[in-house]
């Protein structure tokens, strides 16, 4: 597993628990409760860490390159999925995914950001940051959903849109705008989870949705603490106070009133327990999807536009 910082302690005690998991069994000396005390320990100690993370910290569990990804989430938990690809004008993109599937029973487009796990498929998936032939999928993809009836699901893990210049000849500010104006109209049900990074408009551009969650150690920004520090502070040592001052944390924009929800994780964090996680925001997911069915398209409209009309009155 990789190693965070603040988890050299916890990490440091399950490596002397696995070794001793490995002592010969006709050892003189009995070893079951010594082990039974130290995985205690590191449990105690796990939960205190995660309990008082600080935002900077939480930007590192949400970056964890073992988090569960997007295509994790669509093997898990998406029957039948079929992967729509291009976007009928220029290309695919392989760090938007998105097709056709059946959640728990009821068909449905879904879309996310993917990542990769290891550097062949990150590079393929070009880290998750999305070039403008990829928001002009979700556009298509949006539509389809919208013809089909039958609602959208997406998935938010990106540390913001690609910022290349071929990705600006080709219109990238158009795409994401496009892209969020067609979430505002699409007529049927829109739910988003964050489920690692929520980078600026390049994760919004699939997140105006009627229902919007968070991962517990999730963050959603308009800037990345790195970059804001840069043109704050003109220095990126000073990420750590730009964390906080962000107010990107689950916690902080539930306390805002910028998202409906917030999905808690398994003690130590989404990378530790993959399966239990997956299970918690499809539950969620559930959840959301019975609130606003049967929906009339005319009031999905309305909400969804006062919803996010209302975000700067509560600021």
């Amino acid at each position: 597993m990789s190693q965070l910082e603040f988890e050299k302690p916890i990490l440091e005690l399950e490596g002397k628990i696995s070794e001793l998991r490995h002592v010969n069994g006709d050892a003189e000396v009995n070893i079951a409760e010594e082990i039974t005390r130290m995985q205690n320990k590191a449990n105690k100690l796990l939960k205190q860490t995660y309990s008082k993370l600080t935002a900077a910290q939480k930007v590192q569990v949400a970056r964890h390159q073992e988090r569960p990804h997007m295509l994790d989430y669509v093997n898990s938990m998406i029957d039948g999925f079929i992967p729509l690809a291009g976007d009928r004008n220029f290309s695919e993109d392989h760090a938007l995914i998105g097709g056709l599937g059946r959640f728990r029973g009821q068909s449905c487009i879904v879309i996310g950001h993917e990542k990769g796990h290891d550097t062949q498929s990150r590079i393929k998936h070009n880290f998750g940051m999305v070039r403008p032939e990829g928001y002009r999928k979700a556009q298509r993809l949006m539509k389809m959903a919208q013809q089909f009836q039958i609602p959208i699901i997406t998935l938010i893990d990106t540390a913001g849109a690609y910022p290349g210049v071929g990705a600006e000849e080709r219109g990238q500010s158009e795409a994401i705008a496009k892209s969020i104006e067609t979430c505002l109209r699409t007529e049927v049900p829109i739910i988003s989870v964050v489920i690692g990074e929520g980078g600026s408009g390049g994760a919004i551009a699939i997140a105006v949705a009627d229902k919007v969650y968070m991962l517990e150690h999730s963050i959603y920004s308009i800037i990345s603490p790195e970059g804001c520090a840069s043109i704050l502070w003109r220095s990126r040592e000073f990420a750590k106070e730009a964390a906080s001052a962000l107010k990107l944390t689950a916690q902080d924009l539930h306390e805002l009133k910028l998202i409906d929800a917030i999905i808690a994780e398994p003690i130590g964090g989404a990378h530790r327990k993959k399966e239990d996680t997956i299970r918690a925001v499809a539950d969620q997911i559930e959840e959301g999807l019975a609130e606003l069915s049967p929906w009339n398209k005319t009031d999905l409209i309305k909400n969804r536009h006062a919803k996010f009309l209302e975000y700067g009155r509560n600021l």
